[in-house]
């Protein structure tokens, strides 16, 4: 089998419900040398059963995020690595894009993401999101981080918090170069905004942003965000 020319790790916990509507559209994508590995952080509903025929590579790893991505990134074979949830999905032409940014010189990027549920306040939310990441260069998970093997491996992969691991991972990224900003569109899930009001979610999330970068414990605060800590 050649070498992937792309990585594409995806974590999962308890997404049997959706995992095969999201890992679909990545099915084009495996034809033409792109690998698509999925981390289980201990799914207790057969998301990993579900999502066997769908990719390359099924991995069982410790629960968290940036642990099941590390995983992922460790037995994978591409050298550039793309980071995926399991709510967002990928543009159509998100390989031509993450390759034509890589050849153009960048280290790592991520792209622009739109929310999918017709909320006009959402719409607000996603443009800041955007507008804030291009501002700061700083970007989160749900705008599917990509970045090359060896600056993944240079700054040692993603930081083993329970929260903000995206956030901490990006601006150790950006410490080494300046992150491409694609205006491609990823789709990631409503689901948190819609669980407890969009404005809730927001004000939420503005707290715990500037609470951790006050220096509050990341395990508290994941806490307070509604994660439940792993058996």
């Amino acid at each position: 089998m050649p070498v992937p020319e792309l990585s594409i790790v995806v974590p999962v916990l308890n997404e049997a419900p959706r995992i095969v509507a999201q890992l679909q559209p990545l099915q084009a994508l495996r034809r033409h040398n792109v690998e698509v590995i999925v981390v289980d952080g201990g799914s207790t509903d057969g998301s990993a059963q579900a999502a066997a025929a769908l990719a390359d590579r099924i991995l069982i790893a410790p629960r968290g995020r940036a642990r099941q991505m590390n995983a992922g990134a460790t037995a994978s074979g591409g050298q550039v690595l793309l980071f995926l949830h399991a709510d967002t999905v990928l543009p159509p032409h998100a390989f031509a894009a993450v390759r034509a940014a890589i050849d153009g010189g960048a280290h790592w990027g991520r792209f622009d993401v739109r929310i999918d549920a017709r909320d006009p306040l959402l719409r607000v939310v996603e443009r800041m999101m955007n507008w804030r990441s291009r501002l700061t260069g700083i970007a989160t998970g749900d705008q599917a981080i990509f970045v090359r093997r060896d600056l993944f491996e240079r700054v040692g992969g993603y930081p083993d918090l329970p929260l903000m691991e995206d956030i901490r991972f990006s601006a150790l990224l950006k410490r080494q170069a300046a992150p491409a900003c694609l205006a491609e569109t990823v789709a990631t899930s409503a689901r948190r905004w819609q669980k407890h009001g969009v404005l809730h979610t927001i004000l939420l999330m503005w707290w715990l942003r500037a609470a951790f970068f006050c220096g509050a414990d990341p395990a508290r605060l994941a806490r307070q965000y509604g994660y439940r800590k792993a058996d």
